[in-house]
């Protein structure tokens, strides 16, 4: 079996990590492209996948305009990097170079995602994808090439049976998980599909900080600058860390997407606040919410900050009784990505160029 992957972001590095280690495992051959964007390849390295970074994200500089740059050049750069690979099956997220170059080159491309929210990129790739993976309960239909699947994204990488987490690995880096710890994400909002959009503000920040901070040390991943006096407490450790420090805190607020659920997933309380929270909210946290009580969506700062407070004392015990519900309901997430890609590498295609 010949399978090729594209990873163009931090999650998408999660989400596949575990599939293509056990890939190669299994004596497959695996060839990773990925992109230079925030910690992506600094995680492969970490995981020990071997990878070649095709191009850098310029969303950031030029908004729309310098990601499709960015996608014209990454496009000639895929379509050469999988002709002299010769996969059977290109596997990606919503990623248009990825899949027109496996119907260039022949390959039968999987898509995988959970977004409901991209129209636009949406509208380019499902049309020329032979498979496109979703959580069952995915809010739109996309046609015949769809399969859903009862699972969440986060449990390719964080089902008990993919992921243990060790105090250890924290100890290393100062953290001590017998004491109460809170973790916050703050995302950028310059990416090209965060346009218009908003999250917590400064001064809701340092409140957060300050209050949750009466009750054990407050750790801080952000994507924008933080000022010199939140300096101290900035994340303690490395990226690929990140989950380990999730499993063992008591709370994680933010206006994060990604780590949100992550924290759910993982049984930690988790608090979201930005402005994709209300009536047309993305499947997956009205999910997490609704039928598990594993997180709460706020749209206002105020209630956000006084419901992190009182979460602090919350028993924990419950909280784990929430997670093991919802692992009992769900699938290992990865087990289906090998059937999938494992059936596809069965299905023969015929490649456009030569």
């Amino acid at each position: 079996m010949n399978v090729a992957f594209d990873i163009g972001h931090p999650a998408q590095a999660h989400l596949f990590r575990n599939a293509i280690t056990e890939l190669v495992d299994r004596g497959a051959e695996v060839t990773v492209l990925s992109r230079e964007k925030e910690v992506t390849t600094a995680l492969l390295d970490a995981y020990g996948i071997e990878h070649t970074p095709l191009s850098t994200n310029r969303g950031r500089l030029g908004g729309f305009p310098g990601l499709a740059v960015e996608w014209g050049q990454r496009s000639f750069r895929v379509v050469r990097s999988l002709r002299a690979a010769d996969p059977d099956v290109v596997v990606s997220h919503v990623n248009p170079p990825a899949v027109y170059a496996s119907r260039l080159v022949g390959a039968t491309s999987i898509v995988f995602t959970d977004v409901e929210v991209t129209p636009l990129i949406s509208n380019v790739t499902y049309p020329l994808a032979d498979v496109i993976c979703t959580p069952e309960n995915f809010g739109h239909d996309i046609g015949s090439n769809q399969r859903r699947y009862n699972g969440f994204h986060e449990l390719a990488y964080l089902h008990p049976s993919r992921f243990e987490p060790d105090p250890a690995r924290l100890a290393t880096h100062g953290v001590d998980t017998d004491r109460p710890y809170s973790v916050l994400r703050f995302v950028g909002w310059d990416a090209y599909h965060d346009a218009g959009q908003e999250g917590i503000s400064t001064a809701t920040k340092r409140e957060l900080i300050e209050r949750l901070s009466e009750h054990g040390p407050v750790y801080i991943t952000s994507e924008a600058d933080l000022p010199p006096d939140l300096q101290q407490y900035r994340l303690p450790v490395p990226p690929h860390l990140a989950h380990d420090l999730l499993a063992h805190a008591n709370l994680y607020v933010g206006d994060s997407q990604a780590m949100a659920a992550e924290s759910a997933v993982l049984g930690t309380p988790a608090l979201r606040l930005n402005s994709f929270v209300g009536d047309d909210d993305m499947s997956k946290f009205v999910e997490l919410e609704e039928e598990y009580g594993l997180l709460f969506s706020i749209q206002d700062e105020r209630e956000l900050v006084d419901r992190a407070e009182a979460l602090t004392t919350e028993d924990s015990a419950a909280w784990r009784s929430k997670r093991d519900a919802l692992v009992a309901d769900k699938i290992d997430v990865t087990g289906y990505m090998l059937e999938t890609i494992g059936e596809a590498a069965g299905e023969p295609r015929q490649r456009v160029i030569a």
